[in-house]
């Protein structure tokens, strides 16, 4: 899979991807992950890319050509036709675990970073397919969004986490928080595993697990039950 960020600091998710588990699966090729500096593609030797919002307001607003011309030159070299443009926003559909999966099985996407007030509404309406959210706050920048749009991606991709078994039972997988889980040692200060995990029947081990989980969302995240139960 291919993700292409386009920032005006791409240190800031280079340094990030190098490590862990994403920085295997790029090492085994199971990823590419680029991120490209809008900066590059400024028409003046400041490489200046923001100017103030006609009208007024508050702050810098990120101008349309270099983001254009940013775009262009990653569809020169472009795994598909159009790939999928999500633009980090607070204005955005809140990511989540759906999405994720949707966008894993995508050859290539492309990551869009906002910074100081925003972006030219021109481009994003002319580049963009999807809008993302990661919450109801505001960021100084589009890289931290993008970085958990990443990672929360990439752990869905074949190979990336080595076993698919991984991420089935993970909290949202089937619309339900994860249900507890103890290893070594068998009691710790007085608190013993519960006696059915240790009894290999998995039948049984399954059943209650998955009550557990509903126990968990029903106590901490009521909401998702809606369309579980």
């Amino acid at each position: 899979m291919k993700i292409i960020i386009m920032t005006l600091f791409p240190e800031m998710i280079e340094q990030s991807i190098s490590h862990s588990i994403i920085g295997r699966a790029i090492k085994k090729q199971l990823l590419e992950i680029t991120a490209i500096n809008i900066r590059d593609f400024a028409n003046n030797k400041h490489k200046k890319v923001d100017d103030y919002p006609f009208g007024g307001g508050v702050g810098m607003l990120i101008m349309a050509p270099p983001v254009k011309d940013c775009y262009n030159h990653i569809l020169s070299s472009s795994l598909t036709a159009n790939p999928p443009v999500i633009y980090m926003t607070p204005q955005g559909k809140v990511w989540n675990q759906a999405m994720a999966q949707e966008f894993s099985k995508e050859k290539e996407i492309i990551l869009l970073c906002g910074h100081y007030e925003g972006i030219d509404q021109r481009v994003i309406d002319e580049i963009v397919t999807h809008e993302v959210s990661i919450g109801d706050y505001i960021l100084t920048g589009g890289e931290l969004a993008a970085l958990v749009v990443i990672d929360s991606i990439s752990r869905l991709v074949e190979g990336v986490l080595g076993k698919q078994e991984s991420f089935q039972d993970e909290s949202f997988s089937h619309g339900l928080l994860e249900y507890p889980q103890y290893t070594k040692p068998r009691v710790y200060n007085g608190v013993e595993v519960p006696e059915i995990l240790l009894s290999g029947h998995h039948k049984n081990i399954a059943e209650y697990n998955r009550q557990k989980a509903i126990e968990v969302t029903r106590k901490k995240r009521p909401e998702l039950l809606k369309s579980y139960l």
